[in-house]
Protein backbone atom coordinates (compact mmCIF):
# COMPACT_ATOMS: atom_id res chain seq x y z
CA UNK A 1 0.00 0.00 0.00
CA UNK A 2 2.77 2.43 0.94
CA UNK A 3 4.60 1.60 -2.33
CA UNK A 4 1.46 2.43 -4.32
CA UNK A 5 1.10 5.76 -2.51
CA UNK A 6 4.73 6.59 -3.17
CA UNK A 7 4.43 5.63 -6.85
CA UNK A 8 1.33 7.81 -7.22
CA UNK A 9 3.07 10.68 -5.47
CA UNK A 10 6.15 10.45 -7.72
CA UNK A 11 3.90 10.34 -10.80
CA UNK A 12 2.28 13.61 -9.75
CA UNK A 13 5.70 15.12 -9.05
CA UNK A 14 6.93 14.29 -12.56
CA UNK A 15 4.10 16.31 -14.11
CA UNK A 16 5.09 19.38 -12.11
CA UNK A 17 8.11 20.12 -14.29
CA UNK A 18 6.10 20.80 -17.46
CA UNK A 19 6.18 24.58 -17.31
CA UNK A 20 3.78 26.60 -19.39
CA UNK A 21 4.79 29.83 -21.14
CA UNK A 22 2.46 32.64 -22.23
CA UNK A 23 2.88 34.87 -25.27
CA UNK A 24 4.42 38.28 -24.63
CA UNK A 25 2.05 41.15 -25.44
CA UNK A 26 4.67 43.89 -25.31
CA UNK A 27 5.71 42.86 -28.85
CA UNK A 28 2.20 43.69 -30.16
CA UNK A 29 2.50 46.60 -32.67
CA UNK A 30 -0.81 48.10 -31.51
CA UNK A 31 0.36 48.07 -27.90
CA UNK A 32 3.75 49.58 -28.85
CA UNK A 33 2.02 52.35 -30.83
CA UNK A 34 -0.31 53.05 -27.90
CA UNK A 35 2.59 53.43 -25.44
CA UNK A 36 4.51 55.65 -27.87
CA UNK A 37 1.49 57.89 -28.40
CA UNK A 38 0.87 58.09 -24.67
CA UNK A 39 4.43 59.14 -23.90
CA UNK A 40 4.10 61.97 -26.43
CA UNK A 41 0.61 63.17 -25.54
CA UNK A 42 0.09 61.87 -22.00
CA UNK A 43 -3.22 60.27 -23.00
CA UNK A 44 -4.65 56.81 -23.67
CA UNK A 45 -7.99 57.28 -25.37
CA UNK A 46 -9.91 59.82 -23.32
CA UNK A 47 -7.83 59.25 -20.19
CA UNK A 48 -4.92 61.66 -19.70
CA UNK A 49 -2.19 61.88 -17.05
CA UNK A 50 -1.15 65.33 -15.99
CA UNK A 51 2.20 64.22 -14.60
CA UNK A 52 3.19 62.95 -18.06
CA UNK A 53 3.64 66.60 -19.06
CA UNK A 54 6.58 66.73 -16.66
CA UNK A 55 7.96 63.31 -17.56
CA UNK A 56 8.72 64.23 -21.14
CA UNK A 57 12.07 65.35 -22.47
CA UNK A 58 11.23 69.00 -21.86
CA UNK A 59 10.97 68.55 -18.11
CA UNK A 60 11.86 65.05 -16.86
CA UNK A 61 11.32 65.86 -13.18
CA UNK A 62 7.61 65.95 -12.25
CA UNK A 63 8.52 67.27 -8.81
CA UNK A 64 9.54 70.58 -10.46
CA UNK A 65 6.01 71.22 -11.66
CA UNK A 66 3.15 72.94 -9.86
CA UNK A 67 1.81 71.12 -6.79
CA UNK A 68 -1.56 70.46 -8.44
CA UNK A 69 0.14 68.55 -11.27
CA UNK A 70 2.41 66.47 -9.07
CA UNK A 71 1.66 62.81 -8.42
CA UNK A 72 0.09 61.89 -5.06
CA UNK A 73 2.62 60.76 -2.47
CA UNK A 74 1.32 57.18 -2.38
CA UNK A 75 1.79 56.93 -6.15
CA UNK A 76 5.22 58.54 -6.07
CA UNK A 77 6.29 56.09 -3.37
CA UNK A 78 5.31 53.19 -5.64
CA UNK A 79 7.13 54.78 -8.60
CA UNK A 80 4.07 54.92 -10.84
CA UNK A 81 5.58 57.33 -13.37
CA UNK A 82 4.34 58.37 -16.80
CA UNK A 83 5.76 55.29 -18.56
CA UNK A 84 4.22 52.93 -15.99
CA UNK A 85 0.81 54.57 -16.34
CA UNK A 86 1.05 54.48 -20.14
CA UNK A 87 1.91 50.78 -20.13
CA UNK A 88 -0.82 50.00 -17.62
CA UNK A 89 -3.65 51.76 -19.43
CA UNK A 90 -2.46 50.64 -22.88
CA UNK A 91 -2.44 47.07 -21.56
CA UNK A 92 -6.03 47.40 -20.31
CA UNK A 93 -7.13 49.04 -23.56
CA UNK A 94 -5.46 46.39 -25.70
CA UNK A 95 -6.86 43.54 -23.60
CA UNK A 96 -10.34 45.01 -23.92
CA UNK A 97 -9.94 44.98 -27.70
CA UNK A 98 -8.60 41.41 -27.66
CA UNK A 99 -11.52 40.29 -25.48
CA UNK A 100 -14.01 41.68 -28.00
CA UNK A 101 -12.23 39.64 -30.69
CA UNK A 102 -12.52 36.49 -28.56
CA UNK A 103 -8.78 36.27 -27.88
CA UNK A 104 -7.28 35.07 -24.60
CA UNK A 105 -5.26 37.35 -22.28
CA UNK A 106 -1.51 37.49 -22.78
CA UNK A 107 1.41 38.76 -20.72
CA UNK A 108 2.95 42.20 -21.10
CA UNK A 109 6.57 42.64 -20.04
CA UNK A 110 6.38 39.22 -18.38
CA UNK A 111 3.30 40.10 -16.29
CA UNK A 112 -0.40 39.35 -16.57
CA UNK A 113 -2.72 42.38 -16.86
CA UNK A 114 -4.07 43.24 -13.39
CA UNK A 115 -6.44 45.94 -12.20
CA UNK A 116 -4.91 48.28 -9.64
CA UNK A 117 -6.63 49.22 -6.39
CA UNK A 118 -5.40 52.45 -4.75
CA UNK A 119 -2.10 52.10 -6.59
CA UNK A 120 -1.61 48.47 -5.47
CA UNK A 121 -0.67 46.30 -8.42
CA UNK A 122 -2.07 42.93 -7.24
CA UNK A 123 -4.40 43.68 -4.31
CA UNK A 124 -5.64 40.13 -3.73
CA UNK A 125 -2.13 38.69 -3.56
CA UNK A 126 -1.06 41.49 -1.21
CA UNK A 127 -3.98 40.79 1.16
CA UNK A 128 -3.32 37.03 1.11
CA UNK A 129 0.40 37.58 1.72
CA UNK A 130 -0.51 39.65 4.79
CA UNK A 131 -2.79 36.85 6.02
CA UNK A 132 -0.01 34.30 5.52
CA UNK A 133 2.33 36.54 7.50
CA UNK A 134 -0.21 36.67 10.35
CA UNK A 135 -0.65 32.88 10.35
CA UNK A 136 3.13 32.37 10.36
CA UNK A 137 3.49 34.73 13.30
CA UNK A 138 0.67 32.99 15.19
CA UNK A 139 2.22 29.57 14.54
CA UNK A 140 5.64 30.70 15.69
CA UNK A 141 4.34 32.36 18.87
CA UNK A 142 2.30 29.28 19.79
CA UNK A 143 5.37 27.07 19.24
CA UNK A 144 7.56 29.45 21.27
CA UNK A 145 5.11 29.40 24.20
CA UNK A 146 4.85 25.60 24.05
CA UNK A 147 8.57 24.82 24.14
CA UNK A 148 9.52 27.57 26.61
CA UNK A 149 6.63 27.58 29.05
CA UNK A 150 4.68 24.33 28.78
CA UNK A 151 7.18 21.57 28.01
CA UNK A 152 9.84 20.57 30.57
CA UNK A 153 13.48 21.58 30.17
CA UNK A 154 16.46 19.24 30.26
CA UNK A 155 19.22 19.23 32.88
CA UNK A 156 21.11 21.87 30.84
CA UNK A 157 18.16 24.27 31.18
CA UNK A 158 17.37 23.91 27.49
CA UNK A 159 14.34 22.32 25.78
CA UNK A 160 14.51 18.56 25.27
CA UNK A 161 13.32 19.04 21.71
CA UNK A 162 16.51 19.26 19.65
CA UNK A 163 15.04 21.10 16.67
CA UNK A 164 13.74 24.15 18.54
CA UNK A 165 16.37 26.54 17.21
CA UNK A 166 15.88 25.32 13.65
CA UNK A 167 12.16 26.09 13.76
CA UNK A 168 12.78 29.57 15.20
CA UNK A 169 15.03 30.37 12.23
CA UNK A 170 12.44 28.87 9.87
CA UNK A 171 9.76 31.16 11.32
CA UNK A 172 11.90 34.28 10.86
CA UNK A 173 12.72 33.38 7.24
CA UNK A 174 9.05 32.60 6.53
CA UNK A 175 7.80 35.91 7.91
CA UNK A 176 10.53 37.77 6.03
CA UNK A 177 9.46 36.01 2.83
CA UNK A 178 5.80 36.98 3.21
CA UNK A 179 6.70 40.59 3.97
CA UNK A 180 8.61 40.91 0.70
CA UNK A 181 5.90 38.99 -1.12
CA UNK A 182 3.37 41.64 -0.07
CA UNK A 183 5.75 44.44 -1.08
CA UNK A 184 6.55 42.88 -4.45
CA UNK A 185 2.89 42.25 -5.32
CA UNK A 186 2.13 45.80 -4.32
CA UNK A 187 4.67 47.15 -6.81
CA UNK A 188 7.20 44.93 -8.58
CA UNK A 189 10.09 47.29 -9.21
CA UNK A 190 13.47 45.64 -9.69
CA UNK A 191 14.49 46.00 -6.03
CA UNK A 192 11.27 44.56 -4.59
CA UNK A 193 11.36 41.69 -7.11
CA UNK A 194 14.95 40.80 -6.19
CA UNK A 195 14.17 40.90 -2.47
CA UNK A 196 11.09 38.74 -3.02
CA UNK A 197 12.98 36.15 -5.08
CA UNK A 198 15.93 36.11 -2.68
CA UNK A 199 13.79 35.66 0.43
CA UNK A 200 11.80 32.83 -1.19
CA UNK A 201 14.96 31.01 -2.30
CA UNK A 202 16.47 31.37 1.18
CA UNK A 203 13.28 30.02 2.79
CA UNK A 204 12.94 27.05 0.43
CA UNK A 205 16.63 26.19 0.76
CA UNK A 206 16.44 26.34 4.54
CA UNK A 207 13.20 24.30 4.54
CA UNK A 208 15.01 21.61 2.55
CA UNK A 209 17.79 21.64 5.14
CA UNK A 210 15.30 21.25 8.00
CA UNK A 211 13.55 18.42 6.13
CA UNK A 212 16.84 16.53 5.77
CA UNK A 213 17.87 17.06 9.39
CA UNK A 214 14.48 16.03 10.80
CA UNK A 215 13.66 13.08 8.56
CA UNK A 216 17.14 11.59 8.97
CA UNK A 217 17.20 12.54 12.66
CA UNK A 218 20.53 14.37 12.41
CA UNK A 219 21.38 15.51 15.96
CA UNK A 220 25.13 16.10 16.20
CA UNK A 221 26.27 19.62 15.37
CA UNK A 222 29.19 18.45 13.23
CA UNK A 223 26.87 16.32 11.10
CA UNK A 224 24.44 19.20 10.74
CA UNK A 225 27.20 21.48 9.53
CA UNK A 226 28.28 18.92 6.92
CA UNK A 227 24.70 18.65 5.64
CA UNK A 228 24.12 22.40 5.69
CA UNK A 229 27.35 23.44 3.94
CA UNK A 230 26.49 22.36 0.34
CA UNK A 231 22.89 23.59 0.63
CA UNK A 232 23.94 26.99 1.97
CA UNK A 233 26.61 27.26 -0.75
CA UNK A 234 24.11 26.43 -3.51
CA UNK A 235 21.40 28.78 -2.21
CA UNK A 236 23.89 31.62 -1.71
CA UNK A 237 25.28 31.17 -5.23
CA UNK A 238 21.80 31.19 -6.72
CA UNK A 239 20.80 34.35 -4.82
CA UNK A 240 23.98 36.11 -5.95
CA UNK A 241 23.29 35.03 -9.54
CA UNK A 242 19.76 36.50 -9.40
CA UNK A 243 20.86 39.77 -7.83
CA UNK A 244 24.11 40.52 -9.62
CA UNK A 245 24.04 38.63 -12.93
CA UNK A 246 20.56 37.95 -14.29
CA UNK A 247 17.10 37.98 -12.70
CA UNK A 248 16.02 34.84 -14.57
CA UNK A 249 12.45 34.01 -13.57
CA UNK A 250 12.42 30.72 -15.51
CA UNK A 251 15.61 29.41 -13.91
CA UNK A 252 14.50 30.56 -10.47
CA UNK A 253 11.17 28.76 -10.86
CA UNK A 254 12.92 25.50 -11.79
CA UNK A 255 15.35 25.77 -8.86
CA UNK A 256 12.58 26.53 -6.36
CA UNK A 257 10.32 23.78 -7.68
CA UNK A 258 13.17 21.23 -7.57
CA UNK A 259 14.05 22.07 -3.95
CA UNK A 260 10.37 22.13 -2.95
CA UNK A 261 9.59 18.78 -4.55
CA UNK A 262 12.67 17.21 -2.97
CA UNK A 263 11.59 18.18 0.52
CA UNK A 264 8.02 17.04 -0.20
CA UNK A 265 9.40 13.64 -1.18
CA UNK A 266 11.47 13.47 2.02
CA UNK A 267 8.52 14.33 4.25
CA UNK A 268 6.15 11.99 2.35
CA UNK A 269 8.50 9.00 2.54
CA UNK A 270 9.26 9.71 6.21
CA UNK A 271 5.52 9.99 7.00
CA UNK A 272 4.97 6.66 5.25
CA UNK A 273 7.50 4.78 7.39
CA UNK A 274 7.43 6.59 10.72
CA UNK A 275 5.00 5.95 13.55
CA UNK A 276 4.69 9.61 14.37
CA UNK A 277 1.21 10.29 15.82
CA UNK A 278 0.73 13.35 13.59
CA UNK A 279 1.97 11.86 10.32
CA UNK A 280 -1.49 12.39 8.80
CA UNK A 281 -0.91 16.13 9.07
CA UNK A 282 2.25 15.72 7.04
CA UNK A 283 0.35 13.86 4.34
CA UNK A 284 -2.19 16.68 4.13
CA UNK A 285 0.52 19.35 3.99
CA UNK A 286 2.45 17.49 1.29
CA UNK A 287 -0.67 16.87 -0.80
CA UNK A 288 -1.75 20.50 -0.46
CA UNK A 289 1.79 21.68 -1.15
CA UNK A 290 1.98 19.72 -4.40
CA UNK A 291 -1.42 21.11 -5.45
CA UNK A 292 -0.35 24.69 -4.67
CA UNK A 293 2.93 24.19 -6.55
CA UNK A 294 1.00 22.97 -9.60
CA UNK A 295 -1.12 26.12 -9.40
CA UNK A 296 2.02 28.25 -9.14
CA UNK A 297 3.43 26.63 -12.29
CA UNK A 298 0.20 26.52 -14.30
CA UNK A 299 0.10 30.34 -14.18
CA UNK A 300 -3.30 31.15 -15.68
CA UNK A 301 -4.40 34.77 -16.33
CA UNK A 302 -6.13 36.68 -13.51
CA UNK A 303 -9.88 36.16 -13.19
CA UNK A 304 -11.65 39.52 -13.55
CA UNK A 305 -8.20 41.11 -13.45
CA UNK A 306 -7.62 40.25 -9.77
CA UNK A 307 -7.22 36.53 -8.94
CA UNK A 308 -4.53 34.53 -10.72
CA UNK A 309 -2.74 31.26 -9.98
CA UNK A 310 -0.30 33.00 -7.66
CA UNK A 311 -3.18 34.42 -5.58
CA UNK A 312 -4.75 30.96 -5.28
CA UNK A 313 -1.36 29.60 -4.20
CA UNK A 314 -1.28 32.22 -1.46
CA UNK A 315 -4.82 31.27 -0.41
CA UNK A 316 -4.01 27.55 -0.17
CA UNK A 317 -0.89 28.38 1.86
CA UNK A 318 -2.98 29.83 4.70
CA UNK A 319 -4.59 26.57 5.97
CA UNK A 320 -1.45 24.61 5.09
CA UNK A 321 0.68 26.94 7.24
CA UNK A 322 -1.71 26.55 10.17
CA UNK A 323 -1.63 22.76 9.79
CA UNK A 324 2.18 22.78 9.41
CA UNK A 325 2.76 24.64 12.66
CA UNK A 326 0.29 22.27 14.33
CA UNK A 327 2.53 19.40 13.22
CA UNK A 328 5.64 21.21 14.48
CA UNK A 329 4.02 21.63 17.92
CA UNK A 330 2.99 17.97 17.95
CA UNK A 331 6.49 16.96 16.91
CA UNK A 332 8.02 18.97 19.76
CA UNK A 333 5.72 17.26 22.27
CA UNK A 334 6.41 13.83 20.75
CA UNK A 335 10.18 14.42 20.72
CA UNK A 336 10.19 15.72 24.30
CA UNK A 337 8.15 12.75 25.57
CA UNK A 338 10.39 10.27 23.76
CA UNK A 339 13.61 11.76 25.17
CA UNK A 340 12.19 11.90 28.72
CA UNK A 341 11.27 8.21 28.52
CA UNK A 342 14.76 7.34 27.31
CA UNK A 343 16.31 9.37 30.15
CA UNK A 344 14.37 7.36 32.70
Amino acid sequence: MEKCRLLLFLTVISSVFRLLHATSGDADPIYIACVGHCKETGCVGEKCFQHCNFSSGKNPNPIDGPWYLQEPLYLRWKQWDCLSDCRYHCTLAREEERQKLGLKPIKYHGKWPFHRVYGIQEPVSVALSALNLAIQFHGWVSFFILVNYKLPFGPNKKPYYEYTGLWHIYAILSMNSWIWSAVSHSRDVELSEKLDYSSVVALIGYSLLVAILRTFNVRHESSRVMVAAPIVAFVTTHILYLNFYQLDDGLNTKVCVAMTMLQFILWAVWAGFTRHPSRWKLWLVVAGGVLSTLLKIYDFPPYMGYVDADALWHAISIPLTYLWWSFVRDDSEFGTTTLIKKAK
